[in-house]
């Protein structure tokens, strides 16, 4: 039996449209910052910052139940 974990995940600015600010999401252990991306189907190239736990991380950062996930996009001008 795969166990799961809940993790909390906050989405900013356009990473929201269509999906939420903030949602409980339950994933298997062994998860990582890439496949929360995934599930939301958002972009590698969407996402510019990743934080667990207020601390920048990679995609391939594995999770821990409880965690806490933001994902912040890139933010461009001209």
């Amino acid at each position: 039996m795969e166990m799961e974990m809940d993790i909390e995940v906050s989405l900013f600015a356009t990473l929201q449209h269509g999906r939420f600010r903030r949602k409980k999401l339950t994933f298997p252990h062994g998860s990582t910052v890439a496949d929360v991306c995934r599930q939301l189907a958002i972009g590698h190239r969407e996402v510019a910052i990743l934080l667990v736990n207020e601390s920048l991380v990679e995609r391939d950062h594995p999770l821990s139940p409880g965690d806490a996930v933001a994902l912040f996009p890139a933010i461009g001008g001209g």
